[in-house]
């Protein structure tokens, strides 16, 4: 594979500032183990992921030209990952053709400022907010609270977040992780004039918020709203955001400032591109055959919605992963979201696990590429391994981001980087592999331990092996969660006997460990 040409002095890009929302506190694992004790969240996951996988299946197969769409889109993501720079510079062109401002945030800090400042200098003390994953991964709206400004999210979902104080779990339903009475309580904590007899009705929740909403549109002082952009089209500078409320027309069109944050690598190169792409993420994400609205703006216009345009684009360790041939690839993600309904990991975790802005599949690659991978203490090294590498989010991907190839690079990095770090190379993991690869080996060896696997685990109780001390390599990480049955007869030992009982002129006999089925079935492959 060819490298790119970043346009820019032979030095390492940067990672993603401290400051951004892409590392966690802690590693998946301990972050796993508490929300699987939450049958609740389980419960809110397994529903929902479900319904929307149904749906996304049922609007695929309205496709029979799918594949070939998902082929388009994956090709023309590698157009932009290998000419960046200069599709870069050419959307700068164009939206400046067109009265937008166009500045450069190299890190989550820069951009903040940046917003920062152009707010201040409006005089607005409040903004309005459309649902944005690049905003969220800056952390801007901690950034903006710290500097006076309050920004308010339009999102029904991340509404809902923010009202609760919570964080997002999910890429498109931020609040997946909450079921109907839990936003009822929320409500009504955070909306002095809800009426209390209201219920948890779906109809009856999204008019409270519509109504709570809808003065905050007509009365903002300084008139500022910040959204993200789905697509950034080179050509023309026309920025593109789909949604499903309306509230992300009201804040492109209403306020007299917009400020967009895009991260550098939402572009496509052409107009005519974009038929490719408004097919694909709609049936990908909300299993819908078109969003409800798809707003595009082009600079600005008199008369015609706000009077300013800047365009904040944002890099923050996406250059990083742009140097990384086997692992480019990640940038490619249009934000749809497949990726997470069909992971087995994330049904059974949640996103909050992940202690990423981005969580599940395409956030166990996305991130560790835009923090690094600094140690073994390092959260961010341990999401390549949370995955079970079954390959159904490959499947699913509208732009074919091979994900469990890119996982299995990233845990070969973290491997290597641990055999140049004495001590820590020799884990748990290292000394079972080697004694496995000592044990294989030798067949007198491998014979004598699975003959006596059987008489060994006869000692233990029960039919299952249950959990095995910790002081034990590599088994313990396996029976902590899961039950093994014990071994029978060793299929050696099954075969000696069952010579010797031939050779005394009798029958083999069928065995517990052996079934007739299964003793049949040696035969006849014999």
């Amino acid at each position: 594979m060819s490298t790119v040409d970043l346009g820019m002095p032979s030095v390492r890009p940067q990672h993603a500032s401290p400051s951004s929302t892409l590392r966690g506190q802690r590693g998946f694992p301990a972050m796993a183990r508490e929300e699987l004790a939450d049958p609740t969240l389980r419960g809110n996951l397994r529903r929902a992921t479900s319904t929307i996988q149904s749906k996304r299946s049922a609007a695929v197969r309205e496709v029979r030209d799918w594949q070939k769409l998902r082929s388009a889109g994956s090709a023309l993501k590698w157009q932009v990952t290998d000419h960046l720079p200069e599709m870069l510079e050419q959307l700068e062109e164009s939206v400046t053709a067109a009265g937008g401002v166009v500045h450069w945030a190299r890190d989550a800090d820069e951009a903040g400022d940046i917003v920062t400042r152009l707010v201040r200098e409006r005089g607005a003390n409040e903004v309005l907010k459309v649902k944005s994953m690049a905003t969220q991964e800056i952390n801007l709206n901690e950034v903006l609270a710290h500097a006076g400004i309050r920004a308010i999210e339009s999102d029904l979902a991340e509404l809902i977040v923010q009202l609760a104080d919570d964080t997002p779990s999910h890429i498109l339903v931020p609040a997946i992780h909450r079921n109907r009475a839990e936003i009822r309580e929320i409500f009504l904590a955070a909306m002095p004039d809800l009426d209390p007899s209201i219920t948890d009705e779906p109809s009856e929740l999204a008019e409270a918020a519509r109504r709570f909403l809808r003065e905050k549109f007509l009365d903002i002082p300084g008139s500022v709203a910040i959204s993200g952009a789905n697509f950034a089209v080179a050509e023309t500078g026309t920025m593109v955001v789909v949604e499903s409320e309306g509230n992300g027309r009201m804040c492109l069109t209403l306020p007299r400032t917009l400020i967009s944050v895009v991260g550098i690598e939402k572009i496509v190169p052409t107009f005519e591109d974009l038929e490719v792409f408004l097919q694909l993420l709609p049936r990908s994400s909300t299993g819908e055959r078109m969003n409800p609205y798809t707003t595009m703006f082009t600079g600005v216009h008199e008369g015609d919605g706000p009077e300013e345009f800047h365009l904040v684009l944002l890099d923050n360790g996406r250059s990083a992963v742009l140097e990384d041939p086997e692992g480019r690839s990640a940038l490619h993600c249009i934000r749809c979201s497949a990726c997470l309904n069909v992971c087995p990991v994330y049904a059974r975790t949640g996103g909050h696990a992940y202690g990423s802005t981005y969580p599940g599949p395409i956030g166990a690659i996305l991130s560790p590429q835009m923090t690094g991978m600094s140690g073994s203490d390092d959260p961010s090294s341990t999401l390549p391994y949370a995955s079970s590498l079954c390959g159904a989010c490959y499947d699913v991907c509208p732009v074919k981001i091979n994900i469990p190839e890119i996982l299995v690079h990233l845990r070969a990095q973290d491997v290597d980087r641990r055999r140049e770090t004495r001590g820590d190379f020799h884990s748990s993991w290292d000394l079972a592999l080697q004694g496995a690869s000592t044990l294989m080996s030798s067949p007198r060896a491998y014979d004598l331990a699975v003959r006596s696997a059987g008489p060994l685990t006869s000692l233990l109780g029960g039919t299952n092996i249950g959990r095995l001390p910790g002081a034990l390599p590599l088994i313990p990480g396996w029976t902590d969660h899961r039950d093994l049955p014990k071994p029978g007869a060793s299929f050696r030992s099954w075969w000696d006997q069952r010579e010797k009982d031939r050779a005394r002129g009798g029958s083999a006999p069928a065995t517990d460990s052996t079934p007739q089925d299964d003793r049949s079935g040696l035969e006849e492959q014999s």
